[in-house]
């Protein structure tokens, strides 16, 4: 497995101190740099990269350490110095283990994990090659071929970084699909969830008994004609639209239910361009309605590391304009919460796309109807609402995503947007087939549309419920 390091340090690590740390694998090794200098790397003596080190992030947000890495960290703000090794090299784990102690050594601080950087000692480079290019041309990528770029990550939970943002856009740009490879210990943040294309994409899962398994659909995988891809089913009756893939015993369910709860809320807002517009006041919105707080911090990668500012996002969306932004929100420590946010311009205006989930443990209660309600009448009356789905799911506290089955959220309630509304055609947003009625919100005369969903996440007829509606708001 490769491996990343990760100094957490309560100053800055100087220029000095880097050099120092860089050191770590003697006078003699290539020093480079990459990303106009955001990312310093140790090479071998063809100059192909042994360490890549990101550029240290000041995190002001706390709690991020023990979300992504369960580590201990200090108060806040702190900084955040990470390093990957390259695959397959003993001496560059060990290298990128050393930069991180020396790193912590130096200005204060730890290092994750702790076995590795566990020795400040000079490590011995000598003949030690690494990965010939294109696969070592982007830090995050371990192996390159036509059709998908392997990226494998040994951490408790694969984030959305720098390195891992970096290697999004550079398949996509390149038209290859990303296949993330880690041991069964390891979770996915919903961010990377949340951005994993599709086919051949995917998350590959190491598996003592089936050898490797897709750790969203339970898919037993092999290594076939430069990808990880299904192994075919010994069934005789197996055919192309029902292939009847083999599943791995490891991504079952577990039978006992734990008492812990998320609440999904995901939604789309739809803004007229203004130059007086800020933005994310309506997940803001919602945040509070539904916690009582704010988002502790956001960033355009993870760990999030600034304190929650509209004012501040707004201006890093103008910035990229007309370019989309895409962003991360996080919780306070004390109630879980994540959401990822894709700003765009359209035809329409600024689009908002919006995905959150809080978190709940047992004794803990998920929000009322009333909050809900209140949550959706704030965003339909005063951010320019399109749709909303709110969902319960049966699911970690943390929020991470395990290799196994959780099950689908059951639908809570939809919301349609006052415009939406309006658009359709008689009385049909309110006539529908669902046992209750709709509840208007906002002013009478441009009310949104609130449709309640009964059930509990044990229960998936909500869904047809939901499908129903949807078939009907469509006249289909």
């Amino acid at each position: 497995m490769t491996k990343d390091v990760v100094a957490l340090t309560r100053n800055m690590p100087d220029p000095l101190s880097v050099l120092a740390a860089l050191l770590a694998g003697g006078p003699d090794v290539l020093a480079g740099a990459e990303g106009d200098g955001a990312v310093v790397q140790l090479c071998d003596e063809q100059g192909r990269p042994l360490v890549s080190v990101e550029a240290p992030l000041l995190v002001q947000v706390r709690g991020e350490a023990r979300r992504l890495l369960g580590a201990s960290e200090p108060e806040v703000p702190y900084w955040w110095t990470e390093a990957r090794a390259t695959t397959g090299v003993k001496q560059a784990e060990e290298l990128a283990g050393a930069f991180a102690a020396r790193i912590a050594t130096l200005v204060g601080g730890t290092a994750w994990p702790r076995e590795a950087a566990r020795s400040l000692a000079v490590v011995k480079t000598d003949g030690i090659r690494a990965v010939p290019t294109p696969a070592a041309a982007q830090p995050a990528v371990d192996v390159l071929t036509d059709r998908v770029a392997v990226v494998i990550q040994d951490r408790p939970v694969v984030a959305m970084t720098a390195w891992l943002s970096d290697a999004f856009r550079a398949v996509a740009e390149a038209e290859l699909g990303l296949q993330i490879v880690t041991p069964a210990g390891t979770r996915l943040s919903p961010a990377v969830r949340n951005n994993l294309p599709g086919w051949p994409s995917r998350w590959v899962v190491q598996d003592e008994k089936d050898g490797y398994y897709d750790g969203l659909s339970g898919a037993v995988l092999h290594w076939d004609n430069g990808m990880f891809a299904p192994v075919a089913s010994p069934d005789p009756e197996a055919t192309r639209e029902d292939p009847r893939t083999p599943m791995a015993d490891s991504f079952a369910p577990t039978t006992a239910d734990d008492g812990e709860r998320q609440l999904a809320v995901s939604f789309r807002a739809i803004h007229p361009a203004d130059e007086r517009l800020v933005l994310g006041g309506a997940l803001e919105a919602v945040w509070r309605e539904l916690t009582g707080e704010p988002p502790a911090g956001w960033g355009t990668e993870e760990p999030a590391n600034l304190p929650w500012s509209t004012r501040r996002l707004t201006d890093v969306a103008y910035e990229r304009a007309p370019r989309p932004t895409w962003l991360v929100a996080v919780g306070s420590p004390e109630r879980p919460g994540l959401a990822t946010v894709r700003i765009s311009r359209t035809e329409g205006g600024v689009e908002e796309d919006v995905t959150l989930a809080f978190g709940y443990g047992p004794g803990e209660e998920i929000p009322a109807d009333t909050e809900v309600i209140r949550a959706a009448e704030v965003l339909a009356t005063r951010h320019d609402l399109q749709s909303m789905l709110v969902q319960v799911r049966r699911a970690r506290r943390d929020l991470s995503v395990p290799p196994r089955f959780e099950g689908p959220g059951v639908p809570y309630a939809f919301v349609l947007g006052a415009d939406e509304v309006r658009e359709m055609p008689g009385d049909r947003a309110r006539r529908t087939p669902l046992p209750q009625p709709p509840r208007e919100l906002g002013p009478k005369r441009r009310p949104a549309l609130y449709y309640p969903f009964p059930g509990n996440p044990s229960d998936l007829s909500g869904w047809a419920d939901f499908e129903r509606l949807m078939s009907h708001l469509k006249g289909l």
